[in-house]
């Protein structure tokens, strides 16, 4: 018996739109469904946008889940595009029906979503590592992430996760690409192929920031981590101009020389008003491979000394959330593309990062030690 128009329906239903993540049946991709009396059935999807890099998931999903169904013998899938008037409703559907907006979801009173700006105060302390890991950390606990990569100049976070495809443009929101459940966005996603530099100043760096965050279709994200540069630059402090209640993570390696520069990062929270939500010591020792000795190949007590000076410059404890040790797998795991804390997850860089990302979860947004930036009236 060839199944009814009612199961094939329920069947789509259990397939997400890749990007937007949220059933095709909902978005009104699904443009037709015939069934034949001996249980071929052809199914007519309405992509969002011509040549979409995701069309050979969307037709082996919607052709695996409809397989399923008792009495179908064959499958097609037909696409079609979606007309622009189509576009703009599924917009609206997305975005409620104030239509097309530029604020930024997260800045906006009563948002959920918590963001964490992963700042440092010198390059080539693991930023970028650290920042794709916990993001990974968080996905694979069943949070819904996203990661801006805020770092224009230096950005490494698509290489870092894996990210191939480029985001996808309806109307004017951009579909971020997904990789190990997280939703990426990065300015590497908009160049031209090769290595080319980004040669941008302060006005079109924070334009940058701002479409990332209020053009892009982020949904309902538990958390976004936001890779900074180094420094206190640009970015630095748009991010803390838009997103005033962004908390900021600090990571340092022991060594002195580079404590000192990251006090400096997190001490702009003392002029912004800014949460600390603690510091990160990175490359904290080597694990000796013949005995079970450590190395301090970077020297020792840096991330303390970073959580300590913040604390007395703040006013409000700043914790050392935890020390990494150095791991080969961890770099190499960034240059393929496979975060170690899925890969060997005990792994101790993993595990580390693993317990850093769960307390981060787990961690009430109360405003106790919240610096609100209040002054008296005069009145």
């Amino acid at each position: 018996m060839a199944p009814s128009p009612e199961q094939v329906t329920a069947a789509l239903a259990t397939v997400n739109d890749p990007e937007i993540r949220r059933p095709i049946t909902e978005l009104d991709m699904v443009k037709s469904v015939d069934i034949a009396p001996d249980g071929t059935v052809r199914v007519g999807i309405f992509l969002t946008v011509a040549g979409c890099p995701l069309r050979d998931r969307i037709t082996r999903e919607v052709t695996d889940a409809v397989t399923k169904v008792n009495g179908v013998t064959a499958v097609h899938v037909e696409l079609d595009v979606m007309s622009t008037e189509q576009r703009k409703n599924l917009q609206t559907k997305l975005r409620g029906d104030r239509g097309p907006e530029k604020e930024i979801p997260f800045a906006k009173p009563g948002s959920l979503t918590r963001v964490f700006a992963v700042a440092s105060g010198k390059g080539g302390v693991g930023k970028s590592s650290v920042t794709v890991n916990l993001a990974a950390a968080m996905a694979s606990s069943g949070l819904k992430v996203g990661v801006v990569d805020a770092d224009i100049y230096g950005h490494s976070v698509p290489r870092m996760l894996g990210v191939a495809e480029r985001p996808t443009k309806v109307e004017d929101m951009i579909m971020p690409p997904v990789a190990h459940d997280i939703k990426v966005i990065s300015v590497g996603m908009f160049k031209p192929e090769g290595n080319s530099a980004v040669v941008w100043r302060g006005p079109m760096l924070d334009r940058a920031l701002h479409q990332f965050l209020a053009d892009v279709y982020w949904g309902d994200l538990d958390v976004l981590l936001m890779d900074l540069p180094p420094g206190t630059g640009d970015i630095a402090i748009s991010v803390a101009q838009r997103m005033p209640t962004a908390e900021i993570l600090v990571v340092t390696t022991p060594q002195m020389a580079a404590a000192e520069v990251a006090e400096r990062a997190g001490s702009i929270a003392a002029q912004t008003h800014q949460q600390i939500a603690g510091v990160i010591e990175n490359m904290a020792w080597l694990p000796c491979p013949h005995c079970d000795e450590r190395i301090s190949v970077f020297g020792e007590g840096g991330g303390q000394t970073v959580a300590d000076a913040l604390t007395r410059t703040l006013g409000t404890r700043v914790p050392l959330l935890g020390q990494v040790p150095i791991d080969t797998r961890l770099r190499e795991g960034g240059d393929e593309g496979k975060p170690l804390v899925l890969t060997d997850p005990d792994a101790p860089a993993a595990a580390e990062l693993r317990r850093i990302a769960e307390g981060l979860s787990k961690r009430s947004s109360s405003l106790k030690g919240l610096q609100l930036g209040l002054a008296p009236s005069r009145g």
